[in-house]
């Protein structure tokens, strides 16, 4: 039986007094999937629809330059996140910090921080959470082969993606070099590891009463242990079907112990209001290593945050309203 949590309200007066501004890239999208992003229009314009559906005083933008000059607005929800340009996911905080207004999630440096993967694993290594050895390689510095960690495969990507953008393969050094190169070419640091067989454990992580709070953990379990989830499959962009399954994840045994090291990872990082902490683990070989930290992360309902919040006993509007309150509420903004 997962934990319960008891969602929380906006107060109606809060409702009515407060002037709040949702900025995603498609939240003015009104079809399917997009091309290229994928579910995530879906999910962008799922999110208006409950907070519009909250009766907030809502205005609703999907470019930064709604944040160039001050808006007549108290809040910010920013979801632009992927604006196609490197360091994207800093620039909505950034605006909101240069015109003084407050904002749901982390601010510009945290952001920075969990959105580098390296900088994310070095803080791991210095509170003892296991992570696979790894190399970074900044564009621009040069492509040793003596930096690479030892592997019969590895996996290549940029080092500050999201949604597996990117990602590929090698299994030997010339390989791995052309995956770097190609990576710089496109204007993006890679990094490097050995490939972890397994599943990734998922443990979605939102602020209650101004603590982090784990919410019910969640497993993508692969039917082959070797795959190579791609950015296509993660955007519903290609059949997936017989690849992997989202699950509830209960281990007895693990389930502690992934819960204890994601509390050590979340003092890194607040306040941040919500985030998704990524494990690999492998069963066969009772092996658990950190892959990363997502910071506001997809909340979309068929996603991992979606799934685990019914387990709490939340449906979406109230998981979306939840998060939106203890932010409002850690700004000054009301008193819950």
């Amino acid at each position: 039986m997962f934990q319960q949590i008891k969602p929380s309200v906006i107060p109606e007066d809060a409702k009515r007094r407060l002037r709040l501004m949702f900025v995603a890239k498609h939240a003015l999208w009104e079809g399917g999937l997009h091309s290229e992003d994928g579910n995530h229009a879906v999910y962008h314009r799922e999110v208006r629809d409950i907070l519009e559906g909250l009766n907030l005083n809502l205005t609703v933008k999907d470019s930064y330059a709604a944040l160039f000059d001050k808006p007549e607005v108290d809040f910010v929800f920013p979801l632009l996140n992927r604006g196609g340009f490197l360091n994207s996911e800093m620039l909505l905080p950034l605006l909101c910090t240069r015109v003084g207004l407050p904002y749901l999630g982390a601010t510009p440096i945290l952001r920075g921080l969990a959105d580098d993967k390296h900088l994310t694993k070095l803080e791991a290594q210095s509170r003892g959470v296991p992570t696979a050895p790894w190399a970074i390689f900044r564009r621009g510095a040069p492509v040793r082969e003596e930096a690479c960690p030892h592997g019969a495969r590895f996996v290549i990507k940029p080092n500050a993606s999201s949604a597996s953008w990117g990602v590929g393969d090698a299994h030997d050094w010339a390989g791995v070099r052309a995956a770097v190169e190609g990576i710089h070419g496109e204007g993006h640091d890679a990094i490097v590891e050995p490939f972890m067989n397994g599943s990734d454990v998922e443990v979605p992580v939102i602020t209650i009463g101004g603590d982090p709070t784990i919410l019910p953990m969640m497993l993508f379990e692969q039917a082959d242990p070797t795959h190579l989830r791609t950015y296509y499959e993660k955007r519903d962009l290609t059949d997936r079907a017989d690849k992997y399954r989202l699950v509830p994840f209960d281990d007895a045994h693990w389930g502690p112990r992934i819960a204890e090291l994601t509390r050590r990872m979340t003092e890194v990082f607040r306040p941040f209001d919500y985030g998704r902490f990524e494990f690999r683990l492998d069963l066969e070989k009772g092996e658990l290593n950190m892959l990363e930290v997502n910071l506001q992360a997809n909340l979309w309902s068929q996603k991992v945050f979606g799934r685990s919040a019914v387990l709490a006993g939340m449906d979406q509007a109230q998981l979306i309203e939840t998060i939106l309150t203890e932010s409002l509420a850690r700004h000054g903004l009301l008193t819950i």
